[in-house]
């Protein structure tokens, strides 16, 4: 696996430099969030458990030094401070940090942070101006609300697994949290926009995002295909309801992808895999008819692509302008010298874990790059700093670490 070669300059500044959020959130949807936000320059401050943390630093394997490899991957661009704001003492420290704070990230259940008096409209009040984000499972509003959001549960509720996997066996949950980053990925989304009628108005307001919501808008074309079939649309595999051949296919060696989207790439493609007779086939000229008629064309290509190696495929395909990939391991992606070049692979060092690898910032602005800058925070890291920041000298801070407060 390439380790690329160093992180982006810290001192780039980001287009939230200078942004002030306090993440009150764990596991994935909420931290997902606010790393994006971090990556972007914005200041994220962690409020952990004491002594214990963020749940995802306990899991695993694997662990680098004793780091989950988890937590690591979605913390970095992040300062750690311990809390417990539960006891009086802590509370007056949380409050000092809401008062500092442009955003509030928390994915608790909806009411569980109401009950403490930190609920949007409990702060809102003293604090107009402040971004106030929500992630939760089925959000703050409707029969579902007081519900916990879960990512397996979500994707099995949300309809994601009725799509996913083969037409005739057991329903898939995706390889990744994907109810998780979407909705974190929208929750950043929630919190830019917010930030813009800030930045006209000076007022703040709630951002409230569902797990369920966030699953149901990637349904997209098959939730379109429900809306005007009144059906719901059976698992295919790696078919593709409306498109074909569009699907995964068995090379000598190895699975590929051909994705042929139209007619003319139809025939170029029986032309590249010398099977000029299919593209010239009346019932295969159009995509309706290679769908009315797949049963017949599938076999005929997929019996053609196993008398070659996947490479010699995937060149000539590419070499005629068809578009086709190797169905690739992480091992191969993380290596791949594009990914390099685009620093979406990079190295640095972590205080405990050592030298380790994170992914880069998918969005590359031209004039205010994103970056990573420092590497995921050990454990209430940066909980002192942050306090004499606040005001607190080191008797007070003694004093709290007396009261177990931090």
């Amino acid at each position: 696996m390439t380790d690329t070669a160093s992180t982006t300059d810290p001192s780039t500044d980001g287009p939230l430099a200078g942004l002030r959020v306090l993440d009150l959130t764990r596991v994935l949807s909420g931290p997902y969030c606010t790393m994006m936000l971090a990556d972007m320059g914005a200041r994220v401050i962690k409020v952990e458990q004491r002594g214990r943390g963020d749940d995802t630093r306990g899991w695993g394997p694997p662990f680098q030094n004793g780091e989950s490899a988890y937590f690591l991957s979605v913390n970095r661009n992040k300062e750690s401070v311990t809390l417990d704001f539960k006891k009086p003492e802590g509370r007056a420290v949380l409050d000092a940090l809401i008062g500092r704070a442009d955003v509030l990230v928390e994915n608790f259940r909806p009411g569980t942070l109401g009950r403490q008096g930190l609920g949007y409209d409990d702060l809102s009040a003293a604090h107009p101006g402040l971004v106030y984000c929500s992630v939760s499972g089925f959000g703050h509003t409707g029969p579902r609300r007081a519900e916990p959001g879960y990512d397996a549960v979500l994707q099995a509720e949300g309809g994601l697994m009725s799509i996913t996997g083969p037409a005739d066996g057991t329903p898939y949950r995706l390889g990744v949290a994907i109810a998780d980053i979407v909705s974190g990925m929208f929750a950043a989304y929630g919190v830019a926009m917010a930030l813009l009628v800030h930045a006209r108005t000076g007022r703040g307001q709630f951002v409230d995002v569902a797990m369920l919501d966030s699953v149901a808008a990637l349904l997209t074309y098959q939730a379109g295909i429900c809306f005007a079939t009144g059906q719901a649309p059976p698992r295919l595999g790696n078919r593709h309801p409306t498109i074909v051949p569009y699907e995964t296919f068995a090379a000598a060696d190895g699975d590929m992808v051909v994705a042929v989207g139209n007619d003319a790439l139809f025939r170029r493609f029986c032309e590249a895999i010398d099977t000029p007779a299919l593209g010239e086939d009346a019932r295969f000229a159009t995509n309706s008819g290679r769908i009315e008629h797949q049963e017949t064309l599938r076999p005929l290509i997929a019996d053609r692509l196993r008398t070659r190696p996947r490479q010699q495929w995937v060149e000539t395909l590419k070499q005629a302008g068809v578009p086709c990939g190797a169905v690739r391991d992480l091992a191969q992606v993380l290596s791949d010298p594009q990914l390099a070049a685009r620093m979406m692979v990079l190295g640095m060092t972590h205080a405990t874990a050592g030298p380790m690898q994170v992914l880069g910032v998918p969005v590359k602005l031209g004039d205010t790059a994103g970056s990573v800058r420092t590497p995921p925070p050990t454990l209430g890291q940066h909980t002192h700093a942050v306090l004499r920041e606040l005001g607190y000298d080191a008797d007070q801070i003694a004093a709290l670490e007396q009261a177990e407060a931090i």
